[in-house]
């Protein structure tokens, strides 16, 4: 059996798997068998072949692909709902959780507020945005 067309065929598939694929994990077993090309076609026995595919392959898959998905890693970009994080809002309504009370308003639109800590909020202090939990802006008292 012709081990070098059976490494180049592994090759093409599993780049192919990779470009379809989108995970950035195929591509290290593609340079296992690149490499196990290259020792068939050094006339290399083939446990020494298989040896260098699964060596090259877990090496790179450990070592590289965290490196790797923290490069390609796409930066997150607020937006929407997202960017009122941060905000300086004004309460409207007296925040008390406890009677699920609370409102503010933020660019014109109003939004049920509640507190962080659980803490009352009387109406006019002003907060700031801590997160934001389905329709609820959960608020934290502004720090001078």
């Amino acid at each position: 059996m012709n081990w070098l067309f059976m490494w180049l065929v592994a090759l093409v598939v599993f780049i192919l798997i990779e470009a379809v694929t989108y995970q950035i994990v195929t591509i290290w077993f593609a340079i296992g068998a690149l490499g196990a090309s290259i020792c068939a076609m050094m006339h290399g026995p083939l446990y020494l072949q298989i040896g260098v595919f699964f060596a090259l392959s877990i090496i790179l898959l450990c070592i590289m692909r965290p490196l790797s998905m923290h490069y390609l890693k796409s930066k997150d970009t607020k937006t929407n709902v997202d960017s009122l994080i941060g905000k300086q809002i004004m309460i409207t309504e007296t925040v008390d959780n406890l009677n699920g009370t609370g409102k503010a308003k933020l660019f014109g639109m109003e939004w049920t507020v509640r507190s962080d800590d659980g803490s009352k909020i009387d109406e006019g202090e002003i907060v700031i945005v801590k997160k934001i939990e389905g329709v609820k802006l959960i608020v934290e008292r502004k720090v001078d």
